[in-house]
């Protein structure tokens, strides 16, 4: 996995009254939102970069005031997690 640095003001995180880890992950996950919003990640995609299982990535998603784009996108991100699950399952 890729690492991204990112380099801010010490003040930041006293203006926000934030750990250093709370504020990377929050980060994290306003980065995902926001490339889901604007379509340049799937929902599931979005999940993994925020660090978040699916159906808790859904409920920040609704956090943040962002639909979810089409049933069709959810259902297709279903069929790949399934997949994926049965497919680590049979390594097994």
């Amino acid at each position: 996995m890729a690492t991204l640095t990112i380099e801010y003001p010490d003040e930041i995180l006293l203006s926000l009254k934030e750990t250093q880890d709370y504020f990377s992950k929050e980060l994290k996950i306003a980065a995902a939102v926001k490339l889901y919003e604007l379509g340049k990640l799937s929902s599931g995609k979005a999940a993994r970069l925020a660090g978040m299982d699916k159906v808790s990535s859904l409920k920040v998603l609704g956090k943040y005031q962002v639909s979810i784009s089409t049933l069709e996108e959810f259902e297709e991100d279903m069929k790949i997690d399934i997949t994926s699950s049965l497919l680590k399952e049979s390594v097994f």
